[in-house]
């Protein structure tokens, strides 16, 4: 649990909190929703991942993303939002509904879901339909080509309870390797609040 505080920090600062710096308005509660999706990620784990390391896995983060300082801030939203989606998606299906305890899964993917509705108004807010389609592909194609290969390793490994435990753990990993990209977006630790 020593990962918990900085990971934490991360998924809220994936969220922009209140009034974010994307100069979007976002509602008041976008930061709490964030800090209890992460909150929850974290309670799902059902077993050890000690007993997991021979199943470990580098998925490749693509950190150039997380870096973000080659493309604008509109498309960083894109990657966040990307990012969001897959991990709904990841989440919300049948074989995970197996894995996971079911009510932290159903939690955990409103609250996804809470995020990217907020994120779909900042998008809007940031740039027009074109510019959205256009501007954003190679950005989201990363995330994407990242989440494949975490789908076909789950398939691989025919979704034991490992393999979930080890994606579990990557998406946590994923949230605090985006932080950079998140300060680039101008939020500040002071900006974050306790967790």
């Amino acid at each position: 649990m020593a990962l918990l505080p900085s990971l934490l920090t991360a998924l809220v600062v994936i969220s922009y909190g209140p009034g974010g710096a994307l100069g979007c308005d976002l509602p008041q509660n976008h930061i709490l929703v964030s800090r209890k999706n992460f909150v929850l990620l974290g309670q799902m784990s059902r077993i050890s991942s000690a007993i997991c390391l021979k199943d470990r896995k580098d998925f490749r983060f693509p950190q150039d993303m997380a870096d973000g300082r080659q493309f604008p801030e509109a498309q960083a939203t894109s990657v966040l939002h990307e990012m969001l989606q897959q991990i709904f998606s990841l989440f919300h299906t049948e074989r995970s509904s197996a894995a996971w305890n079911t009510t932290l899964l159903d939690e955990l993917c409103t609250g996804l879901l809470r995020q990217l509705e907020d994120l779909d108004t900042c998008l809007e807010q940031e740039m027009g339909e074109e510019e959205s389609a256009l501007g954003t592909v190679r950005p989201t194609l990363a995330v994407k080509r990242y989440f494949r290969g975490i789908h076909l390793y789950l398939k691989e490994k025919k979704y034991s309870d490992c393999a979930w435990e080890i994606v579990r753990m990557e998406i946590m990993r994923s949230f605090s390797s985006s932080a950079n990209l998140q300060g680039r977006l101008g939020m500040k630790d002071g900006d974050l609040g306790s967790p």
